[in-house]
Formats: structure tokens, sequence, C-alpha cells
């Protein structure tokens, strides 16, 4: 079959041996793969304490049928189901379920999380775990909800579990992106009051589009911010970029709620604050990546509903892999990318 393989002189496509499903692990053939920016990140070597020895299989998102199950995989799915699979690529193919982080909800940090990696293929072995089975409503080109939508989602969750309630702004930094367009969207089915925040023209009216209270620009968005709202109640960041975390700190109200999603380069400069900011402003400072299984079920109810929606700018073959991603690495479309054609 063929596949996207990161070798040291760079993604090659080439022709790889079909998997077969181990115990616990279903066959799926990938109709749709979708481009994450951190697909990017590993290939540019950005995180190199975070990728396995190379070479390494690509890709993280992806929607598919099953073909095959192995020993005890049929107790989730079946032959024939049409699944999408990702929940975050680093946290999304193996976690024991018995552990303090797992039984509180957090696999992602479960010691036995193993990484699911190499969608851009025809076909995966996946833990069945894992999958979620889609309706007929939700179409091969949500795929991305398979990473982006739902590390857009569980950030947003995170709101309502920390009190904050509909009707409070929240600024989300990098909302015509891959994950931020989500976000978007989610925080208005949550019925909060959305600023969203780029850079140029072209993002603004796609923000704007997408039906935010407010969007606006990096190079005023401070300002606006003050004058219109004296501050927001919570800011999430999604661009990988420390200069993004650095405004939606700056933008908090007293008390209000940080999260950073972005996860920016190993180069990039270290995020300072204060610790006289820190005490004066008062904020709840946190992360949040990926998500649950559980999470994937309620956002695909969502899409399912018609309340969230994946802006698909551009559609490839394997082939040109290489050429979206330098395209995502310029900035050159909103939204996201997907593969809808992994047979050449």
């Amino acid at each position: 079959m063929q596949a996207a393989i990161l070798e040291k002189e760079g993604l090659i496509i080439k022709e790889v041996p079909k998997p077969s499903p181990g115990p616990g692990q279903a066959l799926v053939r990938i109709t749709t793969s979708g481009v994450c920016h951190s697909d990017l990140h590993m290939i540019k070597g950005d995180w190199p304490r975070l990728v396995p020895a190379l070479p390494i299989p690509i890709g993280h998102e992806g929607v598919g049928i099953v073909a095959e199950t192995g020993p005890g995989a049929e107790a989730f799915v079946n032959v024939g189901d049409r699944v999408i699979l990702g929940l975050g690529g680093m946290g999304g193919a193996y976690w024991c379920g018995a552990c303090e982080y797992c039984l509180s909800g957090r696999t992602r940090l479960c010691k036995s999380a193993k990484p699911l990696l190499g969608t851009y293929a025809e076909y995966i072995a996946v833990w069945a775990k894992a999958l979620v089975k889609l309706p007929g409503q939700v179409g091969d080109q949500e795929v991305s909800l398979a990473c982006g939508g739902l590390t857009a989602y569980s950030a947003v969750k995170k709101l309502v579990r920390f009190g904050l309630t509909p009707g409070k702004t929240v600024a989300l930094i990098g909302a015509a992106g891959g994950l931020g367009h989500y976000a978007v969207q989610i925080a208005m089915v949550f019925g909060y009051t959305v600023v969203g925040v780029d850079v140029g023209r072209e993002k603004i009216e796609f923000i704007q589009h997408l039906g935010a209270d407010a969007a606006l620009d990096v190079s005023n968005a401070a300002d606006r911010v003050k004058e219109k709202y004296d501050g927001v109640d919570a800011a999430i960041v999604f661009t990988p970029k420390t200069a993004g975390f650095e405004l939606g700190l700056k933008l908090l109200k007293r008390g209000g709620i940080f999260i950073g999603v972005g996860m920016p380069s190993a180069d990039e400069k270290p995020l300072a604050i204060h610790p006289l900011t820190l005490l004066s402003k008062d904020p709840l400072i946190m992360s949040s990546a990926v998500g649950t299984v559980q999470d994937m079920r309620e956002l695909v109810q969502l899409a399912a509903r018609g309340k969230v929606k994946t802006h698909v700018s551009r559609n490839v073959c394997l082939s040109e892999v290489n050429t979206i991603l330098e395209e995502l690495d310029q900035g050159k479309f909103t939204g996201r990318a997907i593969i809808d054609d992994l047979t050449h």
C-alpha cells in the first residue's frame, strides 16, 4: 500500500506492507486523512523530544471503513463500520484505563499512552477503543474533527468545567486557523460572546463569516478589547507563537481564564509573566490538548446536527502532501486541508 513515511531525507511517499490488526485492534481503510499543523511540526523537527526515532509514519486524523478486526475488537466495532480516528495523535493509540489519569478522564497523561501515527496511508491498524462510529450526516470532509475539532472542543469545554457561564466574553487567538475556526463555532454553541483574533483582512473576514461577535486583527486587538469589553473573561490561544500567548494574557480581565493550546516549536522564546502582573490579575492559567473518546462522541453529535462544520480550503491526493504542508507552513489558507485520495 501507499503511505507517507518521515525519514531523515524528509517525508517520502512509498510502498509499504499492509498492516494486520493485533489483539484489540481494527484495520481501517482510510478514505480521507486530515492535514494537521502537528504533522508539520514533526516533519520540521520542531519537537525533538516528542517525536519517536525515524523512520515513522505520518498523519493522525482519519475517517475510514473497518476492514478487519483483531481478537477482542468486535466488542467495539464491526467490519463495515464507518469510523473516525485520531484522538490527538500522541495519546490516541493506547492508554491503560486503570491509572489515576485514565480514571479521571485525562488519558493523554497515562504513562502507557502511545501515539497514533500513520493516517497518510491506505490502511492503518488502530486500537478499537479509540474509534468512534460516524452517522451518515457527518461526511468525510469532517475528518479533521479527529484532532483539530476535538482539541478545540476540549479547550472550550474546560471553560464550562471552571465555571464560565454562557454570555461571558471569550477571546480566541488564531481564530481563523485549523483549530480556531472550530473553536469559534463551538464557543457560540456554548453561548459565549466570541471575539476572534487573527492576522490580515482575509482571515478577519473569515472569522466574521463564521459568525463571531467580533473579529479583530492582532494589530489593534488589545485596544479594541479594552475599549469595548474592558477585558475578556477568558482567552484561548491556538497559535503556536509565544506572541499569541502574550496577547491572550494581555486581553484578560482580572480573574479571567487563560488556556494555552497551540504548541510552539522548541526554539520559540519562553513565555514571561512578571509575578506582580500574575498577582494583580489573578488569572486561572492552564493548558489543553486533544480530548477523550467521550469528547469525540459529543463533538460528532454536534457535527451531525450541523452545529460544527469543517472549512476545507484544500483537497489533495497523497502525492501532493509535501506541497500542501508547505502552504500550511506559509499560512496560505484558512481552515483545513484534507487528503481525499490515498492511492496516489
